[in-house]
C-alpha cells in the first residue's frame, strides 16, 4: 500500500514547520490542505510559509506548479484567482494528481494543514462533494437571509437541517449549498450514488495532530497575529482591492482578511480589528480541534512539551 503522513491540528500549532522537519528526513513533499492558501495573492494573511526566495515553479497543465522552500517541494497554494469561488471536490482533484506524481517519484506525500473538511474528503471519501453547483439555484436564493435559506433547507430536508452546528446555521453560503445537495437527493429518491469513491483503499496513512493547553496556544495565536501585522497584511488586502476583489468574494470571507472590512470602510481602527482578529482566530482553533478529535486515528504531540518533536519523529520512523 502507498503512504501518506497527514499532519493536522488547529491554527499556529506549526503544522507546515513540523513537516519541512519531516520532509527533509523521508524524501518527502507537502501538499496544502488549508482551503484559504489555495488563493492566489493571499500570502501574509493564510500564513504561507513564503521566504524572499521562494519562487512558484511550474510542472504541467495537469500538475500545476509548486514553491520549493528550504529545499521541499510545497504544492497547493495559489491554485485559483481570488475573485473565483474554489470547492472541495476541485480540492480533491488536484490532490489526488499531485499525490500520485509524488508517488511516481519514490517520494513521501505529506498532507499538511487545518481544513478538517479537505483532510476528510481526501482520506475518507464524502459522497456529496461532487455534486455539482446549481448556479440558477444560487441566483435565486441570493438575496434571501440565512433565517429564510434554513427554513428552505428544513423544508427540504428536515433532518440535515436539525443536524447543522450554529456556524453553519448562521453562514448562508453554507445553507444554499446543503440546498443543493438535499434537492439532488430529492431527484434520485435520496440514492447518493454520484461520490467520488474512497481513496483510502490504497492508502497506509499516519495521522500527526499537533495541540496545545489553551493559554499557550492563545499566546501563539496572538503572536501570529501581530507578525502577520507587521509583515503588511494591511498592503496585502489593498493590493487585492484595488485589483477589484470584492469583500462578498468567498476569498475575504477568509479569517484574517474580513475582519478588516470596517477598517477599510471607516467604521473600525487597527486595534479593534487586531483584537476582534485574534479572538475569531481562538474560535476558530477551538472548532478546528472539536473536528479533529472526533478522529481516533489522528496521534496527538502536545507542542508546549520538549521533545515533542522528537517524540513525532519516532512515531514517523516507526511507521
Amino acid at each position: 500500500m502507498k503512504k501518506l503522513l497527514v499532519i493536522c491540528g488547529p491554527t499556529a500549532t506549526g503544522k507546515t514547520k513540523l513537516g519541512i522537519y519531516l520532509a527533509k528526513k523521508l524524501k518527502g513533499e507537502l501538499i496544502s490542505a488549508d482551503s484559504r492558501q489555495v488563493f492566489r495573492g493571499m500570502d501574509i494573511g493564510t500564513g504561507k510559509e513564503l521566504s524572499a526566495s521562494a519562487k512558484f515553479e511550474f510542472r504541467s497543465p495537469e500538475l500545476g506548479g509548486h514553491y520549493k522552500i528550504a529545499g521541499i517541494n510545497i504544492w497547493g497554494y495559489d491554485l485559483v484567482s481570488p475573485k473565483k469561488d474554489f470547492n472541495v471536490s476541485e480540492y480533491i482533484k488536484f490532490t489526488r494528481v499531485i499525490i500520485d506524481n509524488i508517488w511516481s517519484r519514490d517520494k513521501l506525500p505529506i498532507l499538511t494543514g487545518g481544513t478538517g473538511l479537505y483532510i476528510k474528503a481526501l482520506t475518507d471519501g464524502i459522497e456529496t462533494i461532487s455534486i455539482p453547483r446549481n448556479e440558477k439555484l444560487r441566483k435565486t436564493y441570493a438575496d434571501k437571509s440565512r433565517d429564510e435559506l434554513f427554513e428552505i433547507l428544513a423544508s427540504i430536508d428536515s433532518i440535515k437541517a436539525a443536524s447543522l452546528n450554529s456556524s453553519d446555521k448562521r453562514n448562508p453560503r453554507r445553507l444554499i449549498r446543503a440546498i443543493e445537495i438535499a434537492l439532488d437527493n430529492s431527484k434520485r429518491n435520496g440514492n447518493n450514488s454520484r461520490g467520488l469513491g474512497k481513496f483510502k483503499s490504497k492508502l497506509n496513512i499516519l495521522f500527526i495532530g499537533l495541540f496545545a493547553p489553551k493559554v499557550f496556544l492563545d499566546e501563539k495565536i496572538k503572536e501570529r497575529v501581530k507578525d502577520r501585522v507587521k509583515k503588511g497584511i494591511k498592503k496585502e488586502i489593498e493590493k487585492l482591492l484595488k485589483e477589484k476583489v470584492s469583500w462578498k468574494s468567498q476569498s475575504m470571507s477568509s479569517l484574517g482578511y474580513k475582519q478588516w472590512r470596517d477598517f477599510f470602510e471607516g467604521k473600525a481602527n487597527q486595534e479593534e480589528v487586531i483584537s476582534l482578529w485574534e479572538r475569531e482566530e481562538r474560535k476558530y482553533a477551538k472548532r478546528q480541534l472539536t473536528w479533529f478529535k472526533k478522529d481516533n486515528r489522528i496521534n496527538w504531540f502536545d507542542i508546549s512539551k520538549r521533545g515533542w518533536k522528537k517524540s513525532v519523529e519516532k512515531l514517523v520512523e516507526k511507521w
